[in-house]
């Protein structure tokens, strides 16, 4: 018999091992629910993250507008020293046998720039010895004549020099040439082109001098072909700069550039 609303209704605890199993079931946490919103969250921060970036340029590929006015510029590889060591042959005291590669045409124009630019140029003796050196075969007469010109003569007597190219009496006479970089601009055996970024050191050094020891900056640019075994200088064109802006530094005594000159041998250059 159905009881009715008027009478007390009595609730009946059971013992906690015989509670429904849905009560149980109720109160225990939902990994799957969880890891659908973590899933969420990581997906919308990389959304976010891929929206701010887009359009920015990658600065290792050199892409984007920011970087297309470096297009033509050498990457940092290019022109970062390789730890190539120079030859080990000289000839004439001036290193010989480079390899048929543009690395070593790069080597090769850096040292015939210094000796083009070194103290024996102004003696004709030593200055035919360097042509013969440095310089094809076939064209070596021509730059005989052209050097001749250029290191003798008025050159040689606006320092002072006898004409055997000697210094005055207590005078050291300074020509030094010291590469700082090289680039090809042609690559050919017929004829590679190579400029050497050059500074350099000329003048008269001593008490007396009326021409000290100054520095110039210029680009030597440098004509050689392959002979089969070498590379050899055909033509070269100098032009000045770029020159840096000058250090905060005192100029040394001509005793200390005398003194320097003697006692600091020069290099063989390998790019």
């Amino acid at each position: 018999m159905p009881l009715s609303d008027d009478q007390p209704h009595t609730r009946t605890r059971l013992p906690v091992g015989e509670q429904p199993s849905h009560q149980m079931s109720a109160r225990q946490p939902r990994p799957v629910r969880t890891l659908l919103a973590v899933l969420v969250v990581v997906t919308l921060l990389v959304l976010g993250v891929s929206i701010a970036n887009r359009g920015k340029p990658d600065p290792t590929t050199g892409s984007g507008p920011a970087a297309s006015g470096d297009q033509a510029r050498p990457s940092a590889a290019a022109t970062a020293a390789t730890g190539t060591k120079p030859v080990d042959t000289t000839s004439n005291g001036i290193a010989s046998g480079f390899p048929h590669t543009d690395q070593g045409a790069q080597s090769a124009a850096a040292n015939y720039a210094t000796a083009l630019g070194s103290a024996d140029m102004f003696r004709a003796d030593a200055r035919r010895t360097v042509v013969d050196t440095v310089a094809d075969p076939s064209v070596a007469d021509r730059l005989k004549q052209r050097l001749d010109t250029a290191f003798g003569g008025d050159a040689a007597a606006r320092y002072g020099l006898d004409a055997q190219g000697r210094a005055p009496k207590g005078l050291t006479l300074v020509s030094r040439t010291i590469p700082v970089g090289t680039r090809t601009t042609n690559a050919a055996d017929t004829a590679t082109v190579v400029d050497v970024w050059c500074t350099g050191l000329t003048g008269l050094a001593g008490a007396s001098s009326t021409q000290p020891v100054a520095q110039t900056w210029y680009t030597l640019t440098i004509t050689m072909r392959w002979t089969g075994s070498d590379w050899k200088l055909t033509d070269f064109a100098r032009k000045s700069g770029p020159a840096p802006v000058p250090g905060d530094q005192q100029a040394a005594t001509a005793e200390e550039i005398t003194d320097a000159v003697q006692q600091y041998g020069g290099f063989r250059y390998a790019r």
